[in-house]
């Protein structure tokens, strides 16, 4: 067999099984310069989707936090009214230390949200997370988004009694706006995240997309290519024959 006829059984072979893949590019053979793009277009892919996937676990713990923050506000709101009630001069003792009680309670929640709140296992607001890095980039680079320590120590009022003479307002409004900073920086935070997390998700899509175009088979022009081929070695093989034909009948002839 001559070597055009094993070149168009390669060329057969070749197109076949880019038929069979739906892949251009099967082997390092078949475009060495465009699978060693699309291998880089892949990784960089796949650091993308990581990344997408990492701020949406970052946005679920920063609403975990937020929203026992708003817990928190609730809690406090409740607390600054019965102290503005146990301010009133009719007030008994006894009175104040109802109040008290009540407030007390509210405090065990605060406490409560502030020790228990948690996600994947990871504790959020009792401060062993002061900053929680989330990796974004598809290089590994990251975003942080700060976890305040929010337990009863930490906004000052651990001590708070409305049955003492010391007992200020101040103290609660310091911890309300303390609780407030912390939920608009955690609402930030998850918008940051929000846009980080879209904006992997569309650059993965065009990374997909120009790797598809590098390494998919574009099936009209291969299936017209296997027409060809296959018309082009049915000639080969009519020639062939004819060739042999033709010496068979010199051969006759002497």
């Amino acid at each position: 067999m001559n070597m055009g006829a094993v070149s168009s059984q390669k060329s057969v072979f070749r197109t076949y099984s880019q038929l069979a893949s739906g892949k251009r590019i099967n082997e390092a053979k078949d475009d060495a310069a465009g699978l060693a793009l699309a291998q880089r277009m892949r990784t960089q892919e796949t650091g993308l989707k990581v990344g997408s996937e990492n701020a949406g676990m970052a946005i679920g713990a920063s609403n975990v936090a937020e929203s026992a923050l708003g817990g928190m506000s609730d809690y406090l709101q409740r607390i600054r009214e019965l102290a503005v009630k146990s301010m009133n001069g009719i007030n008994s003792d006894a009175d104040k230390h109802v109040y008290q009680s009540e407030i007390d309670q509210m405090k065990q929640g605060i406490e409560s949200l502030a020790r228990d709140t948690s996600f994947n296992e990871q504790k959020l607001l009792d401060g062993s997370m002061a900053d929680m890095a989330v990796a974004t980039s598809p290089t590994g680079s990251s975003m942080h988004i700060q976890m305040e320590n929010s337990t009863l120590e930490a906004l000052g009022i651990a001590d708070l009694d409305v049955t003492s003479k010391n007992f200020s307002l101040d103290t609660i409004d310091k911890a309300i706006d303390m609780v407030s900073e912390r939920r608009s920086s955690l609402g930030a935070a998850t918008n940051a995240l929000e846009h980080a997390r879209n904006f992997n998700d569309l650059s993965a899509i065009d990374r997909l997309s120009s790797r598809n175009r590098i390494e998919d088979l574009d099936f009209p022009k291969a299936i017209s290519k296997k027409k060809e081929e296959e018309v082009m070695g049915q000639y080969r093989i009519s020639m062939l024959r004819r060739q042999m034909d033709h010496r068979k009948s010199l051969m006759t002839l002497f």
